[in-house]
This record gives C-alpha cells, structure tokens and sequence, in this order.
C-alpha cells in the first residue's frame, strides 16, 4: 500500500464524515460514488486553492456530463481566459498508486475538448454543466481566446505512453490545451506545504554577494536541473510564499512559451537570456566564502516569491525529456536572506516582481489601512474579516475580503458585471472604488445580501419553474435588492445594521420576487417576446445591458406586485 494514497483515502473518509451534504445531493448515497466525488472534490480544492464548500460548486458530475466531473473559468484577461475542466478515476481497492490513469479517460478528454469549445455543436447537458458551458461559448463568440487546462486525476501513475500519442493526434498546441495530471502524491506535497524546506543549491560562475540594509544578497546563475531537481524534492512547499503558488498547475500561454524554448536544441542554450529569472527569499544561506565561483549554497527557508511559473516548467519540461542533455542551459537566480518578521518587505518584493503578470493582489492588500479598519469594524459588530487567502475557517460570521468586494461593487457601487466578470482586478484597479469610504455594516449587509441570493439560487438551480436567466444573474438580483434596501436605509452604519439587517430578513421573500420581476421585465424591453437562447443570456448580463432600465423596472415592478396583492385581497 502506498503511505501517500492512504492518506488521501482517510482524508476522503474525512470527507465524507463532514461534507456528505455537498456530494448526497449529487450522487446519492452510493458510498463508492461518493468517495469517488469526494477524490474530485478533494483534487478541485488543491489545485484552484478553493475551501471545499467552494470547490463543490464546480462539480458537474451526473448523468450528461459530457465527462467533465468539475469545471472552472476564470475571468476574462488581455483577451483571453483560463478554462479548467476536472475528470477523475478513483480506485477503491487498489491503493498501491501504481495503476496508470486509463486510456480510454484520456480519449474521452480529447472528444470532451473538441465538443464544449464549438459555440455550435448540440450536446446534451445537465443543469450544473450546461448554463457554464453556454457562458463560456458565449465568451468564445464575443472572441475571447479560451485556454483549455485538462486535469486528469486519479489515485495511481500518470497516463501511459499510448494515451501521450493520443493526445499528439488530437493537433491540440501547447498554447490551446494543456494536458495536467494531479494524483495521491501532488495532494501531500500541497497539503505538506506549510513546513519549512531547507537545502542546497549549486551555483555555476561568479556570484554578486554583499550585506545590504541590514539584509544579505545573492546573485548568481544555476543550472536549471538545480531548479528541477529542486522541485521534484520539494514540489510546492516552496511556493508558500509566491501569491500565484501553484500557477504551476495553472499553465498559461507564458508557460508554454517556456516550455517551447526548453525542447528546441538550438534556443535553449539562450534560455538565460530570454528569462527574467527566479527571486528566492530565506532566512539563512551559507557560502565557502573561499571559494572564487561555483559555490555550493546552502539556503534555509527556501521560499519562491517570483518565477514559480518557470520553475514549474521546468520541472515539468526535465521531466518529459529525462534523455536530453540540459546540464549547460542556466537561468538568474536572486536570493535574498531576510529576518522573519520582515513581512512588510516580502509584501513589497513581491507585488514589485510581479507587477508585470496580472496576479491576485488580495494578499498584497492585506495590510492596507483600509482592510485593518474593516476587521476592527467588523469585530466590534460581532463578524471575524479574514484579510488573507490563507485565513482559515468557515461559518456565519467570518466573512472574507474576496466576498466583500464582490458584494460591495455589485450592490453598492451597481456594477454587478464589473463584480462578476472583473474580479481578477477587484484588489487592483476597482480597489478604491469598491473599498474607499466602505464602513463596517455596509460590508456585513453587502455580504449577508450576496449569500442570501447565492442560496437561493442554488436552491433553485434545475428547478423547472426557475427564471432560465437565473444562472448569470446573481449579482444584478443582489443589486436590486440593495437598491430596495437603501430606499429604507439609505445610510447603513453600525447603528442601524441590525435594524436594516432584521428588515432584509423580514421581507426576503417579497423582495426576490420583486426583484426577479423587474429582471424579466428588462429582458422583455430588450428582446421583446422572442425566445433568448443561454449564450445570449450570458453576454447580455456581461455586457451589463440591463443596468440602465433595471432600477427603472423595479419601481414599476412593486407598483405591479402592489396591484396584484390588492386584487388578491379584494377576491
């Protein structure tokens, strides 16, 4: 039996003790079937870094699943955007970890690619996969470019060399679709991540070695089967630090890049030129300092804070070609030994960094004024703000930075399809707008608001009353029902948040059925009686079509639901 595979099968035990109203719902109660999802589950929360409650909203798994079992898409950047489809393979009995992931599950990926990606081909779907998909193939339409990540998980080997030719066959590039295997022994190495990794790296030539600040530098160049070989030990513990960590996972057209100019004999000796390099922090390194070059160093508290997508690449690119020679091909390495509690600085190296490549900036925002004001304010008002991705805990009353400032831009500052479809820029360029002037009880109700109307249409997703807009209109409801909030509480503060907080949950019926009604009615003025297929439903509430009339149509909405009661009351 192996140690790594039994442990993720005692987590999925785990799971399944804590979680089983995430996977009843989808499978039944099926105990194979659900530690089988529970193994997806488990594969979806590692490699997007999701909470599993999170993570249990991209399955898809069921009958019509055109076999994807989970399914991701980020937002729209520079044209292009990340699509991320999940398909497992759990063995039960076998928990050797050696069984390769079958061929006919990779056939069946490639078939899966070529039939979602085409905005005109008819396929069957169920309710949780078939509104995603429509949304993605509506971007694909408006001409944003999908870059395709197929992740095949499974508690054994990678796939074979006969499933490699396959998806050679298949004419997919690099640059369109990136084949990524995730199994028993990538979970530990992200679950194990936390511990401090200590080891040693040889340098090659001359290194630049000086005190700065009160600080310690070293430049140099390594080869980059020191970097491989780096990763294969320690695999992404040395990401703790990095804010895009297991990017590795991510791969993007940048990766590909990488990759290209490593397999090309005649490129990857220039390779050091075409890089920016790889910044390291640590809390030690030692050097023979009697040495004049090539020194052996010996680094404590390895942590990559930029270039963890390059040296993802390479590991994975040595890896592919274990025959080729890359002793001679080198990359520029940055060390940089700083004190522990210098955390301030380690925040402004790494926004610096990576400020060329759009990046997650919640952590880097973290310990802005701003964000401490919020966890004072809340805290006062019984609520726990998590300012960091890493903040642990889940329940009523811990609310996240991420969730506020989707709340906040949908309901307060009217720009659901900003908060929807721009959340990669929530912490960059919308900071200020969403955050400046924000108190504590405007945060807390933007919140409840957003988790109200998520709820609600989980609960009515599939139903064959629900609205058909109902999957892309999550944040246009949560706005509507905060500009009917504001026409009673106009200033929401730490004096009347229970006040307008008891109003909201007096009323919440009435209040989505006024706010579904003034929905339809915008959609009527925009498409009149013709039918409107998911696609279009898509692009119309990510173009934000709707904003101008919507307020509108809710002031003639309630008047008509008025009328209605009064009619009721008069039968």
């Amino acid at each position: 039996m192996n140690i790594n595979a039994s442990i993720v099968d005692q987590r999925l035990t785990g799971i399944l003790k804590e979680h089983v109203g995430l996977l009843e719902p989808i499978v039944g109660k099926d105990e194979n079937k659900q530690r089988s999802l529970a193994f997806v589950l488990l594969c979806v929360s590692t490699a997007l870094e999701l909470p599993l409650d999170t993570a249990a909203e991209l399955l898809t798994e069921g009958g019509n699943d055109v076999g994807v079992d989970a399914l991701h898409f980020s937002d729209v950047e520079d044209g292009e955007f990340t699509v991320t489809l999940f398909q497992g393979k759990y063995k039960h009995k076998d928990l050797e970890g050696t069984a390769n992931f079958p061929e006919n599950g990779v056939k069946s990926a490639i078939q899966t690619v070529a039939t979602l990606f085409d905005p005109d081909k008819q396929v069957l779907m169920n309710p949780r996969i078939k509104p995603r998909i429509e949304e993605i193939r509506s971007l694909i339409r408006d001409g944003y470019i999908p870059n395709v990540r197929v992740v095949l998980c499974n508690n054994g080997a990678r796939w074979t060399q006969a499933a490699d030719n396959w998806i050679t066959q298949s004419g997919y590039t690099a640059d369109q679709v990136q084949w990524v295997h995730i199994n028993h022994d990538e979970i530990i190495a992200v679950l194990q991540r936390k511990k401090s990794v200590d080891d040693s790296i040889q340098l090659h030539g001359k290194a630049i070695i000086e005190d700065f600040n009160f600080r310690r530098v070293l430049i140099s160049k390594v080869p980059i089967t020191e970097i491989a070989a780096l990763f294969e030990r320690h695999h992404d513990v040395l990401l703790e630090r990095n804010i895009r960590r297991y990017l590795g996972l991510r791969n993007n057209r940048v990766n590909a890049a990488i990759h290209e100019t490593l397999q090309d004999v005649s490129k990857r000796e220039n390779f050091y030129f075409f890089n920016n390099g790889i910044t390291m922090i640590c809390r030690k390194f030692r050097h023979n300092a009697l040495q004049g070059e090539n020194f052996q160093v010996r680094i404590d508290g390895i942590q990559v804070i930029n270039g963890g997508q390059t040296c993802k690449t390479i590991q994975q690119t040595l890896k592919s070609l274990p025959n080729e020679d890359f002793s001679n091909i080198y990359v520029l390495l940055r060390l940089y030994e700083l004190a522990e509690d210098d955390h301030e600085l380690v925040n402004d190296i790494t926004y610096a960094t990576n400020s060329q490549n759009p990046v997650d900036l919640r952590d880097l925002r973290s310990n802005d004024a701003i964000q401490k004001q919020l966890e004072i304010g809340m805290s006062e008002l019984g609520y726990t703000y998590k300012r960091q991705r890493d903040d642990t805990g889940s329940g009523a009353n811990i609310i996240t930075s991420s969730m506020v400032a989707e709340a906040v831009l949908a309901i307060w500052r009217q720009k659901p399809h900003q908060a929807k479809f721009l959340r990669g820029e929530h912490f960059g360029k919308l900071y200020h707008s969403i955050f400046d002037n924000l108190n504590a009880a405007e945060a807390i109700l933007a919140v409840l608001i957003f988790r109200f109307v998520e709820a609600e249409r989980k609960a009515q997703a599939g139903q064959k009353d629900s609205p058909k807009f109902l999957p892309y209109a999550s944040h246009y409801i949560a706005m509507t029902i905060g500009a009917m909030i504001m026409g009673d509480y106009p200033d929401v503060n730490h004096k009347n948040l229970d006040k307008s907080i008891e109003f909201f949950n007096k009323f919440q019926e009435s209040i989505w059925a006024i706010s579904i009604g003034s929905i339809k009615m915008s959609l009527d003025d925009l498409y009149g009686e013709r039918d409107i297929s998911l696609q279009q439903l898509s692009a119309t509430f990510r173009r934000g079509d709707l904003l101008n009339d919507l307020v509108k149509n809710l002031e003639k909405t309630i008047k008509l639901l008025e009328r209605e009661a009064e009619k009721k009351e008069k039968r």
